[in-house]
């Protein structure tokens, strides 16, 4: 956003108004589950009845597309649309994929660093830092990964969103994982993927001494034979760790990102193109980011910053394919904390649903 200071000139944008209906197109040959369709259904008629909705549904399960007949019916009936996120690789991820599904329809993507976009939006994509730039602009607001850090502990964010929203407009919620804070009256939830397989379950695994290991330069021999095992069979992996310092002074050449690594983009867009064998990252990447066949390692998932809410968005970049619905999630540890336990024991409670 830049500096701002209480000298600084700001401006107000008189409001435009989106256009109508045959502006719009909705382009999109995918089919929902009976599953997906009545949670679809749901958020829909919340959003007609301007009334807020949580839709609470596990990783992989098509979030996104459940939206899509909400996010149509909005523009048609010429409103103005905002999904919101706390992090930038989300925004990245949704943007083509909008605008492949609503091609007539003027789309801005705004995250820090973006690039100029002219002209006036009718559906934004947006993280919610960007919110700050918007005061009643939207008439329907989705929130996704609402439970991300720093969105659910920053009130100011929180109240970015609702100032953006216009005045009495309900403001709508999607994540796999819902603090109590976003539980609302209107409620879908989805526990299955939508190609029916199993949630992969995560498997403990001890790695004892690993961070005076590391430090010594020296990758613990469990770690090393298991991404030995992904390079030699050309199996695209994440393996992520608990600090910034841990990563930076990671052994070997395998490439790294966090929050404010400048290639961060190009690198997982590397990684998912197969240009390079894995990635070790912080939980920058726990979230709203799809590679097929990925498999994933956390090491130190004992370690505080590994909430129970963080490791289920991890092992959910696991299987979100139809063709590979399986793969490792394996949490190395130095002692299993109850957060990995809250994980493991969540996962395999949707898998019996």
């Amino acid at each position: 956003m830049g500096r701002v200071s209480s000298c600084s000139e700001l401006l107000l944008w008189a409001k435009q108004h989106a256009r109508g209906a045959n502006a719009h197109v909705f382009r999109w040959s995918g089919e929902l589950t009976p599953l997906q369709q009545k949670a679809s259904e749901e958020l829909l008629a919340s959003v007609e009845q301007n009334q807020s909705h949580l839709l609470n549904a596990v990783c992989g399960a098509g979030k996104t597309e459940l939206l899509f007949p909400a996010i149509f019916a909005s523009l048609q009936a010429g409103k103005r649309v905002c999904v919101a996120a706390p992090r930038t690789d989300v925004i990245l991820e949704l943007y083509p994929r909008f605008r492949k599904v609503f091609p007539n329809t003027k789309i801005h993507a705004l995250y820090g660093g973006a690039p100029d976009q002219q002209g006036f939006a009718e559906l934004v994509l947006a993280t919610t830092h960007q919110l700050y730039r918007f005061e009643h602009a939207f008439d329907v607001v989705f929130v996704d990964e609402a439970d991300a850090f720093p969105y659910y502990a920053d009130e100011t964010l929180q109240a970015a969103v609702t100032k953006a929203a216009k005045q009495h407009a309900a403001i709508h919620y999607v994540t796999a994982t819902p603090t109590k804070s976003l539980k609302t009256t209107n409620q879908s939830i989805l526990t299955r993927r939508y190609h029916g397989h199993d949630l992969p379950v995560p498997k403990f695994d001890s790695l004892w001494g690993y961070s005076r290991q590391l430090k010594t330069g020296k990758i613990p021999h469990k770690l090393q034979k298991w991404i030995n095992e992904k390079i030699e069979t050309k199996t695209p992996f994440l393996i992520f760790l608990p600090t910034i310092e841990m990563l930076e002074n990671f052994p070997g050449e395998i490439p790294r990102v966090h929050a404010e690594h400048p290639d961060r983009k190009e690198l997982v867009m590397q990684l998912r193109e197969k240009q390079i064998p894995g990635l070790l990252t912080t939980t920058i990447l726990e979230r709203g980011v799809t590679i097929e066949n990925v498999h994933v390692a956390v090491v130190g998932a004992e370690q505080p910053i590994f909430t129970s809410s963080a490791l289920i968005q991890i092992s959910g970049r696991v299987g979100r394919s139809a063709q590979y619905p399986d793969g490792d999630i394996i949490f190395f540890h130095h002692g299993i904390s109850r957060e990995m336990d809250k994980a493991q024991d969540a996962i395999e409670g949707w898998n019996r649903s």
